[in-house]
């Protein structure tokens, strides 16, 4: 009896995974990898602030402003995407998100910084309904989760991309992460004009036809709201990824910023590799929450060994593979869940309710971190973290979506 090659097998594996996605769902993931190779500024900003004199919670503060912009942004995206349309809101949330990280890096005073940190992110966050929206239109309902998902890939490769070398950049000049972020977004939003031009009926949709008369709104959908909420929850530990843990990394395992920036990368590289098929592999297998939730657990986990194993760097690389797979467990089910409850008529607004959970993450999270591991320890943080995670996991296991 043959036995199957494993190599061939696995090639087989990868090309059923990538199968079947339309030609815009890749020129669209293709803009993604270059906007999103250019994210330098956001993981380095505690570590930039508190090199600059100020203390970790006025960096949180910043961070958390990111959040709270962002909250700004996701609401006014889903609102201008279900009206305008969500080619000319990426467009113009690319290029003017690109101007203010240029404009950022050369504040200097604590209020200014706060100020122009709010505005970049409320634009910068409005795109997220409106690219979330146009996934939605160029894919089909069989292969939307993987469509997500290779947006996703993109988003992480440019992560793995842009850490790796902010990592390199920071450890000489951290002024550069502000123009090489604000000019990959400038030069996204040109390709997007140039390689997506919109079709027939990707813009504003018809405010007189039936199906917007049946729409409900995001806010009147009690289930929705209920899945929105535990996402806060998990979405708060999440950042804590991206905020107070890169000042741990340095201030008590003594990493420099070249590693850090491998650490962020390593998140992105693994997820580029891996998600594809573990999405193929796992979709309508079993009940969507059943991923969520173990994904959120992974993720909880991925803070609490910090507490249970030697502060050494090995130590933050398991971190990173947990937190990383706790990421493509929940997110891209996450994703398939809000539009399933969606029409054409109000994907935007629930896009944008959805943006807005991870924004109001943003700002909490990163605040509330920053404020525990600065008037305590990190140690106690790394607890309360992965209590959350417990506690939401086996919510969005029992819940009735």
């Amino acid at each position: 009896m043959k036995t199957a090659n494993p190599f061939s097998t696995t090639l087989s594996l990868y090309k059923d995974a990538y199968s079947g996605l339309s030609q815009s769902t890749w020129l669209l993931s293709a803009v993604m990898l270059v906007n999103r190779s250019g994210t330098m500024v956001l993981p380095f900003m505690t570590i930039y602030l508190t090199a600059m004199g100020f203390s970790l919670f006025q960096a949180g503060i910043v961070v958390g402003l990111f959040g709270a912009g962002a909250m700004c942004g996701g609401f006014l995206g889903g609102k201008l995407t279900d009206k305008l349309g969500f080619h000319q809101i990426q467009l113009i949330t690319l290029s003017g998100g690109g101007l203010l990280f240029i404009l950022l890096g050369l504040m200097k005073s604590y209020p200014l910084i706060c100020i122009f940190t709010f505005i970049l992110s409320l634009v910068n966050d409005a795109f997220r309904p409106a690219n979330s929206t146009a996934i939605a239109y160029y894919s089909k309902e069989e292969n939307r989760t993987r469509s997500y998902s290779l947006n996703r890939l993109a988003i992480n490769l440019g992560w793995a991309i842009g850490g790796s070398i902010g990592g390199i950049i920071a450890s000489f000049n951290y002024h550069l992460l502000f123009w090489i972020d604000g000019l990959t977004n400038i030069v996204a939003a040109v390709l997007l004009s140039y390689l997506l031009r919109p079709g027939p009926d990707p813009g504003p949709v018809n405010k007189t036809g039936p199906a917007v008369k049946a729409a409900r709104s995001s806010f009147h959908d009690k289930p929705y709201l209920l899945f929105i909420g535990f996402t806060i929850l998990f979405a708060m530990v999440f950042f804590q990824w991206y905020s107070t843990l890169p000042v741990y990394y340095k201030n008590y395992l003594h990493l420099s910023e070249f590693y850090i920036g491998l650490l962020m990368g390593m998140n992105g590289l693994i997820i580029v590799v891996v998600e594809m098929v573990v999405v193929f592999r796992l979709e309508a297998k079993k009940k969507i929450m059943h991923y969520i939730s173990n994904g959120v657990l992974l993720t909880g986990l991925s803070f609490i060994i910090f507490n249970l194993l030697p502060a050494h760097p090995m130590t933050a690389v398991l971190s990173v593979v947990l937190v990383t797979f706790g990421e493509m467990l929940s997110m891209p089910f996450m994703n398939t869940f809000w539009i399933s409850r969606t029409i054409p008529a109000n994907r935007g607004q629930y896009a944008g309710l959805y943006t807005m959970a991870f924004s109001f993450a943003q700002a909490a999270g990163p605040t509330g971190g920053s404020w525990i591991a600065g008037h305590y320890s990190f140690s106690l943080l790394w607890w309360v973290t992965g209590a959350i995670c417990l506690v939401t996991g086996i919510l969005f296991r029992s819940a009735k979506f």
